[in-house]
């Protein structure tokens, strides 16, 4: 596998005076997902978790809902002069009977890390039919439950200690218990791998459960979460608008600006304990 962390000298200044010493800095490679041999997408990641990264992002596709779908992930070698292994490739084989992604599910061949939806054909293509419903979900969870999040996902971040450069995604029980954590350069990554780690457990749908993440909370984070059966999405920072609008229309409850004892609830507040009368009146 790939390094997570490479070392750069760097100019240091503190207070007018430089001086050197080295840095340590997250890496960032493009990782090419396959399926049955076909080009689907490229996405610049940290290189860590790929294979849950690539079942993942084919369940936030709808292509495959439970481990059954997938046949096999394997690397691709040869992929350097040499000869060597960059594991920068994977191919996924579907099983037998599991449709290959469709026209409407292709992606201008790049992806950026912080942005999955670049390359979509249009907002249509990514409202994706859901396999598990989240607006029935009977999670709830005081808001200081909620509130104990992020402490509990920084603390869990190993290599952003070592790189202060890394996105981190959280799933958690409904009494706050963390389940699995990842870290990617991209927000979308990380949230993949997570999905993809469950996935590959036999553990879809995740109902009852909790996906925190420490920037924002995006569009395609929001269609994640649903697609994965997740009811309850928070997030540090800001959601957009489009995200606030997919989590109302489909019934999950989106958390922003999670920060010490405050929060914002966009969506379905009643999860908290909280009156949907305050979002309308």
């Amino acid at each position: 596998m790939g390094r997570v962390t490479s070392r750069r000298r760097v100019v240091r200044v503190v207070e007018g005076v430089p001086g050197a010493r080295p840095d340590t800095l997250t890496v960032e490679e493009p990782l090419e997902i396959r399926v049955g041999g076909k080009p689907l997408t490229i996405t610049m990641r940290t290189p860590g978790h790929d294979f849950d990264l690539a079942a993942g992002f084919l369940v936030g596709e709808g292509v495959s809902r439970s481990s059954d779908d997938i046949r096999s992930i394997r690397y691709c070698a040869g992929t350097t002069a040499d000869g060597s292994n960059t594991y920068n490739v994977l191919d996924v084989v579907l099983a037998d009977g599991v449709a290959p992604p469709g026209a409407s599910l292709e992606r201008n061949f790049y992806t950026t890390s912080s942005c999955g939806l670049c390359g979509k054909a249009s907002l249509d293509a990514v409202r994706t039919t859901a396999t598990w419903p989240v607006d029935g979900d009977g999670l709830t969870l005081s808001p200081s439950t909620v509130t104990e999040l992020p402490d509990r996902l920084r603390t869990a971040q190993l290599v952003f200690d070592r790189t202060g450069g890394l996105h981190a995604a959280g799933l958690f029980s409904a009494t706050g218990e963390l389940l699995c954590l990842r870290e990617d350069v991209g927000r979308h990554n990380a949230v993949d791998k997570v999905v993809g780690w469950a996935a590959r457990q036999g553990r879809l749908p995740l109902s009852g459960t909790v996906l925190m993440v420490s920037g924002r909370a995006s569009f395609e984070l929001v269609q994640k979460a649903v697609m994965a059966g997740i009811p309850l999405l928070a997030a540090v920072s800001a959601p957009s608008s489009l995200a606030v609008d997919l989590a109302a229309e489909m019934g999950l409850t989106l958390v922003g600006f999670l920060r010490g004892t405050s929060m914002n609830v966009y969506s379905r507040p009643d999860r908290l304990g909280l009156s949907t009368t305050l979002l309308f009146s």
